[in-house]
């Protein structure tokens, strides 16, 4: 059987041209190939193929609902917000006044309130109090049942007993003090439905602290904070509005935090990360490189191979995907390290006898070039069944990369006649037979068996950017003037539909009391009825056929003038008698006249519905269970336990990608020869995972991507080491592993947490694997004719 049919290649082409012709065809192939990729990036749209959004590393689709409405609410309206402190002005409601109509002149802006305006709250105030019967009598006609329940009275009775319990209930809630401030509407609402209902939720619509001289404006965005448009623009507008104030306020200054602040800062420093870290990987490959072998000015015929092979990764990616984050191709700048590998493997070849030709030698290394690449991308496959887009599109990157770099060092050197580049003779460490090695291979093994078991593990999504303190200590004092403390927790609740998403605040509010004891906790949701309590409105109702009578009665009992709550008994009666408007229509009542930061207390429209709570704790002890399908808000910041999923996802994505790639090893070298290549990256990877456990280091979901890369990495090593019959590795091994050494220790050393994980990672297996393979032939009994 020929190897040709398998890798496309029929003997009458590539191999058995004449050199004249194989030199043409290569270098159009390369052409044309260089030419494409080039024309496809540079019509390519960055600002909106290249996300620097964190979001978009969970998929769109995640399975949890919590963290679906988390990442929904965070990509649309709390990402958009922006807070702002105008300091230094004499007037602030007058700077106020200013900074938002300028603000508003931008198209940028899609609105703007200050925060100590009492519009919004006497909005919603009234709100309250002209739909009160509508959306705070169900619940309270559903309590009182269950309290006429307990009480044991006969059926019939209920209506005289409610009237005596309201009127009972109004010289209590006279005497204390807030009753002042709702002296004007008692005539209408004995019931105390509205005032009821404020006092639980009166922190809600809080206008803020007030600080000397200072004024709070609450901003909202028209485009993501993600995105240039949400960015730039935003900037500019809050630099013009500034400069309206100081027209009158010269010595007024901005201090301002937003998503958008943040994301910018982060793309401007990634992208930096992205070329420096290209340049510098690039020049330690070179360089060290140059140090191994004779003449160092050959190491450029290698140029080409790495920019061909990141050519091609770039383009399978963009092509592949609609939107990319930046953070793959920060990663995939360890590509540098491996695409050099095919170029040393091929250009160190020695040449068999004086003129061979490049296919000769191309036949006596196209087993493991093949058997290297191949398996190691069919590895990289197995990653795109993961459910996280950032490993999907790495392992595209990588995958593309690789064969790219493949082909381009097969094309690149048909160019040349007898192409080989010399490394420099290392001196042999000693004899075959020697002790000292199985001693250390010995204790690597103890490490790697003992340990893994050690490891500690954790995920946090904050480690995928590059830290600003800078910016996040802004960002609390800016959120600190708003009144945004450590002491409070925001909880979302949500919903398929505005009834299950009422009904899971529900079973929440009963949750967190349970949790936490004597916590007081808010949300505009209870406002909006049960919707069983809805439908049972009619019948309710009608069993209070004489509640007027009934209370008229009960208030002159009580030493009121039932005349003075006329107000009262008009409204009831046109209550009873007019149409009541569906459930949905309902809840699109209650939030049609929130605006400014009050529009972020709940959310019916479209797909999923939402409630806000404010609860007074600080964000510690025990978080929701799943089927409460209620998540706190710090999610925004850290998904650590989505991340942890994940980590054991990818483990079993990586477990399937390395036992195809064993199974390809021992189906092409059999089980004798297959059984060492695939021992020795695994062994490295456990010895290097022992040790990180041995030093306490915690560990974390790219810690483990690049233990599946390091293993990959040091399986091509094991492979090429394998076939050359040889005591000692050949040098293009040793150039090799020296070059991905220098390139992932680059990335050791980058600002983002992750990167500097994998980075350091692949090194060490690197490094593991490239001591065994120089100490293994050092084990083996020595012969006769070995010498002394």
């Amino acid at each position: 059987m020929t190897i040709w049919p398998v890798i496309g290649l029929s003997k009458p082409n590539m191999l058995s041209m004449t050199p004249s012709r194989q030199k043409f065809s290569a270098r159009a192939a390369l052409l044309a190939a260089a030419a494409l990729g080039i024309t496809w990036l540079a019509h390519l749209d960055y600002s909106k193929k290249i996300s620097t959004d964190v979001l978009e590393l969970i998929p769109a689709a995640e399975r949890a609902p919590e963290l679906a409405l988390v990442r929904s609410l965070a990509g649309e309206r709390t990402a958009r917000v922006v807070l702002c402190a105008v300091r230094g002005v004499g007037d602030p409601t007058a700077a106020a006044h200013t900074f938002i109509a300028a603000l508003k002149e931008s198209p940028a802006i899609a609105d703007a309130v200050a925060l100590s305006d009492p519009a919004m709250r006497n909005a919603l105030g009234r709100a309250l109090y002209e739909q009160r019967l509508q959306l705070l009598l169900p619940s309270w006609l559903a309590t009182e049942h269950r309290a006429f329940a307990v009480a044991g009275r006969p059926p019939g009775e209920f209506s005289p007993w409610l009237a005596d319990r309201v009127a009972s209930s109004l010289d209590p809630f006279l005497s204390r003090p807030e009753s002042a401030a709702f002296q004007d509407l008692l005539p209408s609402d004995p019931l105390l439905l509205v005032p009821g209902f404020i006092s639980k939720i009166n922190f809600l619509a809080a206008s803020g602290p007030s600080a000397p001289g200072t004024a709070l404006v609450w901003v909202e965005t028209r485009a993501s904070p993600f995105s240039e448009a949400g960015q730039a623009p935003v900037f500019t507008a809050l630099e013009a509005a500034l400069a309206a104030v100081r027209g009158h306020e010269p010595a007024a200054t901005l201090a301002w935090t937003g998503i958008s602040r943040f994301a910018a800062d982060s793309r401007k420093k990634i992208e930096k990360e992205i070329s420096t870290l290209n340049l510098i990987s690039l020049a330690a490959v070179l360089t060290v490189a140059a140090l191994l072998v004779r003449r160092a000015w050959r190491l450029l015929n290698l140029l080409p191979v790495v920019l061909l092979a990141m050519l091609g990764a770039w383009c399978a990616t963009t092509i592949a995907f609609a939107r990319l984050h930046i953070l793959v191709f920060v990663v995939g700048s360890l590509l540098t390290g491996i695409a050099i590998d095919y170029g040393f493997y091929i250009y160190m070849q020695p040449p068999m006898r004086p003129g061979e030709p490049y296919a000769d030698k191309l036949r006596r290394l196209l087993r493991p070039l093949l058997s290297s690449c191949f398996t190691t991308v069919a590895g990289f496959a197995m990653l795109l069944a993961s459910d996280l887009p950032l490993i999907r599109q790495l392992g595209v990157f990588v995958g593309a990369g690789l064969v790219s770099a493949l082909a381009a060092a097969l094309l690149y050197f048909a160019q040349y006649d007898g192409s080989h580049l010399e490394a420099h003779v290392l001196q042999a460490l000693r004899p075959r037979g020697a002790k000292w090695p199985k001693f250390l291979l010995f204790a690597a093994f103890a490490v790697a068996l003992a340990g893994p078991w050690l490891l500690h593990w954790r995920d946090d999504i904050r480690e995928l950017e590059i830290s600003s303190p800078a910016l996040a200590q802004n960002d609390s004092e800016v959120r600190a003037l708003f009144g945004e403390s450590d002491d409070s927790t925001v909880y979302l609740t949500q919903g398929a539909t505005t009834a299950d998403a009422r009904a899971a605040l529900e079973d929440f509010f009963a949750w967190h009391e349970k949790n936490f004891p004597g916590a007081s906790a808010a949300s505009l949701g209870l406002a909006l009825p049960l919707a069983g309590d809805w439908q049972a409105l009619p019948t309710r109702l009608g069993e209070l056929e004489n509640f007027s009578a009934d209370l008229r009665d009960a208030l002159h009992r009580a030493g009121y003038d039932p005349a003075s709550f006329a107000p009262f008994f008009s409204a009831w009666e046109n209550f009873r008698t007019q149409p009541r408007p569906n459930y949905d229509a309902l809840a699109a009542a209650l939030s049609a006249p929130l605006t400014g930061p009050l529009s972020l207390l709940m959310h019916t429209d479209g797909h999923t519905c939402w409630f806000l709570t404010i609860a007074r704790h600080a964000d510690t002890g025990p978080e929701p269970p799943a089927a409460l399908a209620t998540t706190s808000l710090n999610q925004l910041q850290s998904f650590n336990h989505l991340f942890t999923r994940y980590r054991s996802s990818a483990l079993h994505l990586s477990l399937a990608g390395l036992a195809l790639v064993i199974a390809g090893v021992f189906a092409t070298y059999g089980w004798r020869r297959g059984l060492r290549i695939a021992l020795i990256p695994a062994g490295s990877c456990f010895f290097v995972l022992g040790a990180l456990g041995l030093c306490g280091q915690t560990l974390n979901l790219f810690h483990l991507l690049g233990a599946f890369l390091g293993v990959c990495i040091a399986h091509n090593y094991a492979i090429f080491s394998a076939d050359t019959h040889r005591d000692t590795p050949p040098p293009s091994i040793r150039l090799s592993a020296a070059s991905a050494l220098a390139s992932f220790g680059v990335l050791a050393f980058s600002r983002i947490p992750v990167v500097s994980a994998l980075g350091t990672t692949v090194a060490l297996i690197v490094l593991t694997a490239l001591i065994v393979i120089e100490l293994e032939p050092l084990t083996r009994p020595r012969h006769a004719d070995d010498p002394a």
